[in-house]
Parts: C-alpha cells; sequence; structure tokens
C-alpha cells in the first residue's frame, strides 16, 4: 500500500518545487533557486505559510512590484540558460494581472517561468470576494484567465489532488526545449488551505535532464547536401545556441569550415568579438559587414533563431536566398520557406562537421568577411570615441565609456528603446554569459528588474544596466530590492527627455514631432532628478556632465558596496545608422507632404519582400 502525506495543497506545491533538481555535466542542483512573493488577499494565509515552512530550502524574495519580480525571474532563467528557474506568487485581481506582461515576455522569449497568482474561491461561498472580477454569463472566468493566452501551460487548481497531475506537467513544460516557457497555476484561496493525504511518491527527489532531440535521417542528409554546394555560407546564430550548450561546438564548427559568424539579438555572445569568424550583430540592428555578407552569401544556415522580423530586415534580407534551419522547435525551423534540420543544435552541429570533416568554404570567403568586420570596428572606435565636453553624447559615445570601464566577466543589460539596437552593433561582448538583451517583446521597464535576475543568478559578476529615462520611469523600483537584498547593479542612466527611439521612428516615418520627447507633449516638462531618486530608493548615485566625467563615475561605482546609478544627459536624435530597412507601415492618406514621400519610399522597399 502507498504512504501518504496530510498537506495542505500550498504545502504540497512547495514541497514538491523543493524536491526538483537539474543535472549539469553530473552534478545536481535545486532547480528551484527561490519564490518571488507579495503577499496579499488570496496567497498570504495559505502559500505564505506554507512558504515560511521551507525558507530555509526554498528561500522566499519579497520585492516591491509584481511585473518587475517575474521579469527578474525570467532574467534569472535567461542568465542560467534556462537550467535554473524562479517562481513567483502575487495576490488575487491586480497583483496577478500585474504578471501577465512578464508572462508574455516569457512566452515570446520561449523561457521558464512559474507564475502562482492567487485566484477566487473555488467553492464560491463567500462570492464575490475582493478583487473577484465577475462575469453575469459564466462564474468560472477568473481574472487569471488573462494568463491562458500567454502561458505554455496553465492549469487552475480547484482541487487539492489536481497536483499529483499538474505538476509533473508543469515540470515537463518549463525544461521542454521545444515548449519551453511560462508555466501558471492559478490557486484558489480556499484550495490552497485544504488538505488531502499526497501520495509519498511525490516528493521523491527528482533529478532532471534537458533532453536532446536527435535529427531525421533524410533532414540531415539533405542539409549536408545544401552545405556540400555551398561557396559562401554564412552563419546566424541564436538564443537556441546558447540554451544547448552550443557555443563551443559552433566555434569549432565555424573555425573548421571558414564560416563567418553573425548574431541575433538572443544570440550576441555567442562568440567573443574578437573571434576569427565573427562579425557582430545581424538585420536592422545589426553590422554593416554582417548585412553585406548576408547579401553576398549563396547559403544562410540559422542556428536556434525564430528569425523574426529585425533579424530578417522584415523578410527582405534573405529574400530569394537558400536558407537551411536548425531548430529544435519544428515551429521554428519551417519559417521563410526554410530547409529543416530539427533537433538539438550541439548534437547537430557535431554531427554534421564528423560527416564533412573536409569540407570548407571557397577561399577568400572568410578573409572577406575578417576584412568587412575590421572596418566595422574601425567604425566603431569613431562613433563611439569621447566626444569631449560642451555637446551632449550619443548613445554610442556612452556605450563605448561603459566598455572601455568593464571587464570581461562584466554583464551588460538592456531591452526596449533605442540602445538595443546601439548595443547590438556595437557591443563587443566578450562571450557567452556577458550580454543579457531582452528583444523578443522589448518590454520597457525589464532593464533594472531583468539585472537584479542576472546578479542573483551571477553574484561574482558586475553586472552594469544601460536604460533610458523613460523606461527608468516606468519600472524602477526593483533598484530599492537590489538594495535590499543586497545584490549591487551599476544603472547609467541616459537621460535623453523622452521616448528618444520612438521620436526618431516617428520622424522617419516622414511624421513630426509629437508626444514623444517631453518638450514635444502636452504640459510643462517636468525637470527629473533621477540621481536623487535613486538615492531616495537606497543606491548610491550621481550625475555626470561628459563621458570624461562618466569614466570616473564608473570606477567609483565599482568600487562600491552597494547599487549605483549614474545619471547622464544624451542627444535623443543621434543613432548609429548601418542602412537596413524595417517595415513600418506608412498612413496611405495624409495632409503631410513628408508622410507622402516617406509612404512613396516604403512601397518601394516593400518590393524587396518576397510576397
Amino acid at each position: 500500500m502507498n504512504s501518504t502525506v496530510r498537506l495542505t495543497a500550498a504545502q504540497a506545491l512547495v514541497k514538491f518545487l523543493s524536491c526538483q533538481y537539474i543535472e549539469e555535466d553530473g552534478q545536481a542542483s535545486p532547480l528551484f533557486a527561490g519564490v518571488f512573493a507579495i503577499f496579499g488577499h488570496g496567497n498570504v494565509a495559505a502559500l505564505g505559510e506554507a512558504l515560511y515552512q521551507v525558507k530555509n530550502s526554498l528561500p522566499t524574495y519579497r520585492a516591491h512590484n509584481e511585473q518587475a519580480m517575474a521579469h527578474a525571474a525570467i532574467a534569472f532563467a535567461k542568465a542560467n540558460n534556462r537550467r535554473r528557474i524562479m517562481a513567483c506568487t502575487t495576490s488575487i485581481g491586480p497583483g496577478s494581472t500585474n504578471m501577465v506582461t512578464a508572462a508574455a515576455l516569457a512566452h515570446v522569449n520561449r523561457l521558464p517561468l512559474l507564475l502562482l497568482p492567487g485566484d477566487q474561491f473555488a467553492n464560491r461561498k463567500p462570492d464575490p470576494v475582493l478583487q473577484q472580477v465577475e462575469n453575469f454569463q459564466n462564474p468560472m472566468t477568473a481574472a487569471t484567465d488573462c494568463f491562458i493566452p500567454v502561458s505554455r501551460y496553465f492549469d487552475r487548481i480547484t482541487r487539492p489532488e489536481q497536483l499529483i497531475h499538474s505538476l509533473p506537467v508543469a515540470m515537463e513544460t518549463l525544461l521542454d526545449p521545444i515548449n519551453c516557457g511560462p508555466v501558471t497555476l492559478a490557486l484558489p484561496q480556499d484550495v490552497q488551505a485544504e488538505a488531502f493525504d499526497y501520495p509519498a511518491y511525490l516528493f521523491e527527489q527528482r533529478i532532471h535532464r534537458i533532453r536532446r532531440q536527435g535529427p531525421d535521417e533524410q533532414e540531415l542528409a539533405d542539409a549536408l547536401e545544401l552545405i556540400l554546394a555551398a561557396r559562401k555560407p554564412l552563419i546566424i546564430a541564436g538564443g537556441g545556441v546558447h540554451y544547448s550548450g552550443a557555443c563551443q561546438q559552433l566555434a569549432d564548427f565555424a573555425v573548421a569550415h571558414r564560416i563567418p559568424v553573425a548574431e541575433t539579438q538572443a544570440g550576441k555572445g555567442v562568440l567573443p568579438w574578437q573571434h576569427s569568424c565573427a562579425v557582430g550583430g545581424i538585420g536592422v540592428t545589426g553590422t554593416a559587414a554582417a548585412n553585406q555578407l548576408a547579401a553576398e552569401a549563396d547559403l544562410i544556415i540559422a542556428v536556434g533563431s525564430r528569425l523574426q522580423d529585425f533579424t530578417t530586415q522584415s523578410r527582405t534580407a534573405f529574400a530569394g536566398k537558400t536558407l537551411l534551419q536548425i531548430n529544435v522547435a519544428p515551429f521554428d525551423a519551417l519559417k521563410h520557406r526554410a530547409k529543416p534540420l530539427i533537433g538539438d543544435a550541439a548534437l547537430l552541429l557535431k554531427l554534421l562537421h564528423d560527416a564533412m570533416p573536409c569540407w570548407k568554404s571557397e577561399d577568400g570567403w572568410l578573409k572577406k568577411a575578417q576584412q568587412l568586420n575590421q572596418q566595422w570596428q574601425q567604425f566603431y572606435d569613431t562613433v563611439t570615441a569621447d566626444p569631449g565636453t560642451g555637446v551632449l553624447p550619443s548613445d554610442a559615445q556612452v556605450l563605448g565609456a561603459v566598455k572601455r570601464q568593464s571587464e570581461k566577466t562584466d554583464v551588460v543589460v538592456c531591452a526596449a528603446g533605442g540602445l538595443p539596437g546601439e548595443l547590438h552593433k556595437l557591443w563587443r561582448a566578450e562571450g557567452p554569459g556577458t550580454y543579457h538583451v531582452e528583444y523578443g517583446f522589448s518590454c520597457m521597464g525589464y532593464e533594472i528588474a531583468g539585472a537584479l535576475g542576472v546578479k542573483i543568478a551571477s553574484p561574482a559578476r558586475e553586472v552594469f544596466v544601460v536604460v533610458g529615462d523613460g523606461s527608468y520611469l516606468m519600472m524602477n523600483s526593483e533598484l530599492a530590492t537590489s538594495v535590499m537584498l543586497g545584490r549591487k547593479i551599476i544603472v547609467v542612466l541616459l537621460d535623453n527627455s523622452g521616448y528618444g527611439c520612438i521620436n526618431r521612428l516617428q520622424k522617419g516615418t516622414g511624421n513630426a514631432a509629437f508626444n514623444n520627447l517631453l518638450q514635444d507633449c502636452e504640459g510643462q516638462a517636468p525637470a527629473i532628478d533621477f540621481a536623487g531618486h535613486a538615492r531616495a530608493l537606497g543606491a548610491l548615485s550621481e550625475t555626470v556632465g561628459n563621458i570624461s566625467e562618466l569614466e570616473q563615475a564608473i570606477g567609483r561605482a565599482r568600487a562600491a558596496s552597494k547599487s549605483y546609478l549614474i545619471e547622464i544627459k544624451t542627444d535623443p536624435q543621434i543613432s548609429t545608422d548601418n542602412g537596413s530597412w524595417w517595415d513600418v507601415a506608412i498612413p496611405q492618406v495624409s495632409s503631410q507632404s513628408s508622410v507622402l514621400q516617406a509612404l512613396s519610399d516604403y512601397q518601394q522597399q516593400q518590393q524587396h519582400q518576397p510576397y
């Protein structure tokens, strides 16, 4: 007869999480590093009690904003290449719905996140309870239904014994290389407190291993045929290379076969910037070197990329090209009429190499890539140089200063606005784990919270956040959390007085500057003391007036013992041009001649799209 353990549903849940382990390089570590929690109506009584009982084995961290703490948990998972996870729990109502944006971010970026929002009473006795969303036609509707379209797996636990089925499925989803993403287990507050005699086996230690899928033999043969026939191939490395742990395999493959490697935002850092095959970012925010090589290549080999519009320049960069997609997910491998090779990147790169050990690209192809990359590096030196005093620096010049004062193990974190584009083009990533930019969902407000997650994942590294004033004002609360937890981050805040990136996009589409820069908005532009605000949150801070002062301030920030913010004003009009195109629809009717001219230019560019 099976033995049982009598626990509340909340106690069973956290006990189960505490028993999950992940194996890497023969070593088993706890899969869950902790739980971010903002307690309230719907989770404080039962789940709060359960977390208190396991606080020594499954620590609970208090945050200041529900969306931000979920961002921190996502960043932690990304920094661990999806091998370790954090959970987040909230109250019902606004506490839960505040996490929906983060769930969407995790969904788009294919990153694991366990969400445990409180929910209304399953027994309905006290309905309507505080914060309950009532649907007059369907009483089963709840606010947590918002998570359904942005979760890879969703379940509402209306009976305590349902956890016996749902928890293993949740683990499978969180660790599945293909279906990886957010899992939401909505927890009605009465069910959390209900007891059940759970089978003891549910709480046995479980060691998980990441599944590595092998190829279909015919797909592998087709891929080999394409590569062997190519003379000028180009590899595009995506985030899947990191998540597969295939960075070294890809580097070895590229060197052995003389293939240049470009990188997506998620793939950046696969190769150190000085590597002989590295040509930098690809696409709308890529380098001129990588984009020119893409235009000349006769075969594009995408590895672990979902090939979104920034990578493909809205489907114009690879139009008419032969495209081979190496991806563990069939959904991604079949995009853009690609020839698919479905399977694990590390495994497939080795199989491909073993099947063609002597094949190389044509003489001169890699040398040309190196020459183009060298030209781009010379351009980098020009656009990132200190402009001196008396002028507002550009984003690129600020990034140059940060890079000059950084070390090889440092991590740079960013998410939205113009900075991710400048970073993708210009940041000299030192290798895997040093570049952390969320650009799948491009979520303003991710930056500081994400940096906290990275610091929890890598406490020995210095973590730099580069963030605009717009994103900082959207979400800055976890700067206080970083101080509270003793997880130091360095924030370089670029104040361009508004949404500079969207202002440039607005003007680029022929429109007048409107409602983006503070000077172009209704009302009086506020004078914001960002350094003073950071001090109010408990951080150290200062304001600098030029690049030289910024570099000196970074030295002080590095020496500091707690989180540090440096504020610098920048020019909102300047960005680094690489001549690429991005599909942004232009109004077909307008009274502005500049919009109509932009429409004409837009329609000409559309002709390069395959359909």
